[in-house]
């Protein structure tokens, strides 16, 4: 039995984390412009470095270029993002295990929307930065890491 091609209905949720649970990774696929697919394998560069590419695996099927903007299709387990969300690979890797909790939420059967489901889903994306600072070697990835967290730290005052 194969991971559903629609998570929609309870059976589907159902079945799709059942394979979870087993065990169960997608062959992650890109789609999209030469241009995008290049900067989606730097974003998984940076995904690998921090260790988080099998969880990655686990919840999101697809990233696709689209002309819009960028959110995680839950139903179809598929990140749809446009060519600027992918612009700054540390940026957008944090995004992607974001959206990936997200789709861990969604299958558990969490609130994974709304105020309190945003700042579990920005603590994850928070703590991926900080475990890509501390592993990464490349000296311009982790004064982006700085940089970010720091922004986030600040916006975090301003509640």
């Amino acid at each position: 039995m194969g991971f559903p091609e629609r998570v929609y209905t309870e059976k589907e949720v159902k079945t799709a984390r059942k394979l979870v649970e087993k065990g169960y990774k997608h062959s992650l696929t890109v789609e999209g412009s030469p241009n995008f697919r290049e900067k989606v394998n730097e974003v998984l560069e940076m995904v690998k470095t921090a260790g988080y590419y099998e969880f990655l695996r686990t919840y999101i099927r697809q990233i696709m270029e689209i002309d819009g903007l960028t959110q995680l299709r839950e139903t179809e387990a598929v990140v749809w993002a446009n060519k600027f969300a992918v612009e700054n690979p540390v940026d957008a890797a944090s995004l992607l295990i974001q959206k990936a909790n997200h789709m861990k939420e969604y299958l558990e059967g969490e609130v994974y929307y709304g105020g309190t489901a945003e700042k579990r889903s920005v603590e994850k994306r928070i703590q991926f930065l900080e475990i890509l600072k501390n592993k990464s070697q490349d000296e311009n990835v982790i004064k982006e890491c700085e940089r970010l967290l720091q922004m986030w730290e600040d916006s975090s005052l301003a509640y």
